[in-house]
């Protein structure tokens, strides 16, 4: 047997049986860990794959398909104009306001379709972090100026880490940009206004699928709120008449997959996402059977959940093994945490930094988790810095941008976004 080419299954044989060997099976700590795992990844498939990255794949495989190469080239390629490309990338991510999950299949969708490196990252940053809602909370519950320190903090920081990795990697962009130019032009199947009016339908679904709730009872967030399914449902009727009316599309399959929904949504009216599921489900069966660009939307659509969804749900699973839900232990202790992000030195925020890069933050769910960690003792700086590095990094979403973009590009976002959120929280410590 030749041992140089079976060393490496040996080990992974090796290492899988030790493992088996040795885990600490009946130790509380452990035991309450993998719980927390388990009810982690089922919080997560129920809240955020059904309502956040199924109508994100659909949004990501649409534009590989309905958008032309050429345009996303001309505002986000390598050689396009760098105050449109940023302005663009930063702007397209805040109207968003997703998780740090849900942008990766756009974040891919817009890559893979020949967007530089610079705006496309500059996209992936903003479309957590600059969440409008999020800020607003953040100034109302941990203080005026934290918010503002927050605000402008994430927005810098789109435009500076995209700018950077375009510096960092500029030879392949240079490279990028005349393979562009050597491209032909497109046709263009549709005007402008139809592909912009069907993404904006899309994106309305997906944005108002999963408006938060507020703290206020009164007011225009909260109204919105109160009217999140009804605004959901007139957008997805809108996107109905859309794909029957540009998409060839027949009425009688949107009407088989339009009814069951429309029903299940007056039987089970507190639970929506029985019928957003059904809506799903004939949306997916449309475009399935369909032959053309149709077609082309759900293959697509399903080679980036296939690609995502598992390195996803592994990366939560992970996640939630090592630190908990909010409130509750994983494997690390959470007093270790808080002891170690007291004060404002430059090891408490590039602790506070990496804890939270690597932790899962559901959009909103860090505002209260810092106001306890505040509470407890956590320094200014420190909680500013998790603020600008955890909403938009998490391990799950790392997965997934290295199989999207290789290592070495993923080693050097993270390492950005970990030293921008260090530098800027011992700074803001300082003054504040």
């Amino acid at each position: 047997m030749d041992w140089k080419k079976e060393w490496k299954p040996l080990l992974v044989i090796a290492a899988v049986f030790l493992t088996c060997f040795f885990v600490p099976v009946g130790v509380v700590r452990f035991d309450k860990a993998v719980l927390e795992a388990i009810h982690l990844v089922k919080w997560y498939a129920r809240e955020h794959v059904l309502l956040c990255l199924v109508p994100a794949f659909f949004i990501a495989g649409a534009i590989g398909v309905f958008v032309s190469q050429a345009s996303v080239m001309k505002y986000l390629g390598a050689r396009a104009n760098k105050v449109l490309a940023y302005g663009v990338a930063s702007v397209s991510g805040s109207v968003l306001a997703v998780c740090s999950c849900t942008v990766l299949p756009l974040f891919a969708g817009i890559y893979s379709m020949g967007a530089g490196i610079g705006p496309a990252t500059a996209f992936l940053y903003s479309g957590p972090a600059i969440n409008i809602l999020a800020i607003i909370l953040t100034a109302r519950v941990l203080g005026f100026e934290m918010g503002v320190a927050r605000a402008i903090g994430a927005v810098l920081f789109s435009l500076i880490i995209g700018l950077c990795m375009h510096f960092i990697f500029r030879k392949e962009e240079i490279a990028k940009a005349n393979a562009q130019m050597a491209m032909p032009e497109p046709e263009v199947a549709r005007p402008l206004w139809k592909t912009t009016a069907y993404f904006a339908a899309m994106i309305a679904i997906l944005v108002f699928a999963n408006w938060g709730k507020c703290s206020e009872t009164a007011g225009l967030w909260y109204a919105i709120y109160s009217a999140k399914w009804q605004i959901t449902g007139f957008f997805s009727i809108l996107f109905a008449f859309i794909l029957v009316a540009w998409f060839d599309i027949r009425w009688r399959d949107v009407l088989l997959a339009g009814v069951p929904t429309v029903a299940f949504a007056l039987v089970f009216p507190r639970r929506p996402e029985i019928p957003f599921t059904l809506g799903v489900i004939g949306l997916s069966m449309i475009t399935s059977t369909k032959k053309g660009e149709v077609g082309d939307w759900f293959k697509s659509t399903w080679d980036f959940a296939k690609q995502i969804l598992p390195l996803l749900l592994f990366g939560v699973l992970i996640s939630g093994l090592l630190l908990g839900r909010p409130g509750q232990e994983g494997l690390i202790p959470s007093v270790w945490v808080s002891g170690l992000v007291g004060g404002n030195s430059v090891f408490a925020n590039f602790f506070a930094s990496i804890v939270g890069a690597f932790m899962y933050f559901a959009t909103l769910t860090e505002i209260p988790i810092l106001e306890a960690l505040l509470g407890s003792g956590m320094g200014k700086g420190p909680a500013l810095a998790l603020l600008l590095a955890g909403p938009a990094l998490s391990l799950p979403s790392m997965l997934v941008i290295r199989s999207i973009m290789g290592t070495k590009k993923t080693v050097v976002f993270i390492s950005l976004v970990v030293i921008m959120a260090t530098v800027t929280g011992v700074i803001y410590g300082f003054v504040f």
